[in-house]
């Protein structure tokens, strides 16, 4: 019998086949433009500066062409660790001045395959680097994950629905849901100012910090006032959040909110949309801060939807924004559905606006819809 171990990866060259009929299925259905022509405005955005973008859009198409790709390879120059920064500059003197032979008197170098050499050494260093990042950051959002509530969380008279779903690995906006007392339920959805893991951790740590101090205020405007003096306590310089919470009690119609400097939620009623006022100041810009307690009171069938910046301001491939216009009528569309529908049905509507545009911000909704408690 043969026990020699199997391989359980399908190996380079049918990765590669597939890779090959996976990018050629791709270059028929979207053109060379469309598949190409973003990853090259991704890397003007990395590499060049505003101010040498800004300068391209005054040249000449030749010019354009030779200053965008100093530039390119100078920022990638600059971006590099001091010894590769080196490694690099020398294989691209190798590569383009074409240098194969050096002589030393009586002595001869052969510098054939050097430059190549150099580059894909580099690259392996610069990769290594990314994949470990990639695993950390695969961690952390893992461990987000285990934070978030579930997505329908049971609150007798109401549907909930909960959603987050981050622009890169890791968000930085928070939704969640927390049972205060035996009646009361606390739903929250807030956005940290920033993207990827540092507005990530300064999400968590105002998960943390709102769980840990709501159990312990009646008024919300009290609560409000708390975690803001520990977020701009414990925050970073022009780091803030913004911040809904809501306070649901079994068997009530009474939403109970605290708004912190987010977007007014949307209430829709028999088809008619309405905002709830602008709320206070968002968490952690002044210690001393003061907030506001709003109530409004919904009847059966009435919906209340909150929702980050992110959904309103989707930008597709023309920088075009989603917009209220668009989620209203979307809302209108969705209307004397359970809330779990009504949300997947604005998700719909904003990842079909999107279309293949790469996402600039965390989509994070919140649906509550009031329902006849039901019998024991």
């Amino acid at each position: 019998m043969d026990e020699r171990p199997r391989r359980s990866d399908p190996g380079l060259f049918k990765t590669l086949a597939d890779d090959a009929r996976s990018v050629s299925a791709d270059l028929q259905k979207r053109g060379w433009r469309r598949e190409f022509g973003g990853a090259f405005s991704g890397l003007e955005a990395f590499y060049l500066s505003e101010d040498n973008r800004a300068r391209l859009q005054g040249m000449s198409s030749v010019g354009r062409w030779l200053h965008r790709l100093w530039w390119l390879i100078e920022g990638l120059l600059m971006k590099l660790t001091p010894v590769r920064r080196v490694l690099l500059a020398l294989a691209l003197v190798q590569v383009v001045v074409g240098v194969q032979r050096v002589q030393f008197g009586n002595v001869s170098i052969s510098f054939v395959g050097v430059g190549e050499v150099l580059l894909v050494i580099i690259l392996m260093l610069e990769l290594k680097d990314k994949l470990i990042a990639r695993r950390e950051l695969e961690a952390g959002r893992a461990v987000q994950l285990a934070l978030m509530p579930e997505a329908t969380p049971p609150v007798p008279g109401w549907e909930v629905w909960l959603h987050n779903e981050p622009a890169n690995d890791v968000g930085g906006d928070l939704v969640d849901h927390m049972k205060i007392d035996a009646r009361r339920h606390g739903v929250a959805l807030g956005d940290v100012a920033g993207k990827a893991l540092p507005a990530a951790l300064l999400m968590v740590k105002l998960q943390a910090t709102l769980r840990a101090l709501a159990p312990q205020f009646d008024g919300l405007g009290d609560l409000g006032s708390a975690v803001n003096r520990i977020v701009q306590r414990d925050g970073l310089p022009n780091r803030f959040a913004t911040l809904v919470y809501l306070v649901l009690t079994e068997g009530s119609g009474e939403v109970r909110v605290l708004n912190a400097g987010h977007m007014p939620p949307v209430v829709m009623r028999a088809g008619a949309l309405d905002r709830l006022p602008p709320g206070s100041m968002a968490l952690g810009i002044m210690p001393e801060a003061t907030f506001a307690e709003q109530r409004v009171e919904l009847s059966d069938g009435d919906v209340l939807i909150a929702f980050s910046d992110g959904v309103s301001e989707a930008m597709d491939a023309s920088g075009d924004f989603f917009g209220d216009e668009r989620l209203s009528a979307a809302i209108r569309e969705a209307a004397g559905r359970p809330a779990a529908v009504i949300g997947e049905r604005l998700l719909q509507a904003v990842h079909a606006f999107v279309g293949d545009a790469p996402r600039h911000d965390d989509v994070s909704l919140m649906i509550l819809r009031r329902v006849p408690l039901s019998s024991p």
